[in-house]
């Protein structure tokens, strides 16, 4: 990748407040700052498929929540100052698709793997495996920072 000194790298990062979306927001801003890039920690929302349900029992404004969810993730990955270079975005639209359509105009897509358990966390998830399948640039799945003192502590019984 080669830039313009008008032109900046950006990393989308996929962000739903889980450990592991935290941790790569954190991978994110460790790549991003010798290059100079700029990061778009985005979340993702969507209406469920039964909205009128959730408006009955009193749970709406779905995207607020989410805001909350992306603010909280950036402070545990960062701290209450937020790195300059990092844009919070709330984005409505299912996280797979969006993110593989964000992909056409990224220089990196950065998703964490939750998994779908079993077989020692074997298995990609859903986002992230149609991430790597189907993005038009880079995608770098994190791993949990635990799995390694995980795998470190089984190997030593």
């Amino acid at each position: 990748m080669k830039y313009s000194a008008s032109e900046t790298a950006t990393f989308v990062v996929g962000v739903d407040g889980s450990e592991v979306s935290v941790e790569a927001l954190r991978q994110a801003q460790r790549l991003a700052v010798p290059l100079g890039a700029k990061i778009l920690a985005t979340a993702y929302w969507d209406d469920p498929q039964v909205y009128e349900g959730y408006v009955a029992m009193g749970i709406d404004r779905f995207e607020e929540r989410v805001m909350i969810i992306l603010n909280d993730a950036m402070e545990q990955a960062f701290g209450h100052e937020i790195p300059p270079n990092v844009i919070p975005r709330v984005v409505r639209g299912h996280p797979r698709d969006s993110l593989i359509d964000a992909s056409r105009h990224a220089d990196m897509i950065i998703v964490g793997r939750r998994g779908h358990g079993g077989f020692g966390g074997l298995l990609l998830g859903s986002v992230s495996s149609a991430c790597v399948a189907h993005a038009h640039c880079p995608v770098l799945v994190v791993h949990s920072p635990d799995k390694d003192k995980r795998t470190s502590s089984r190997e030593n019984v």
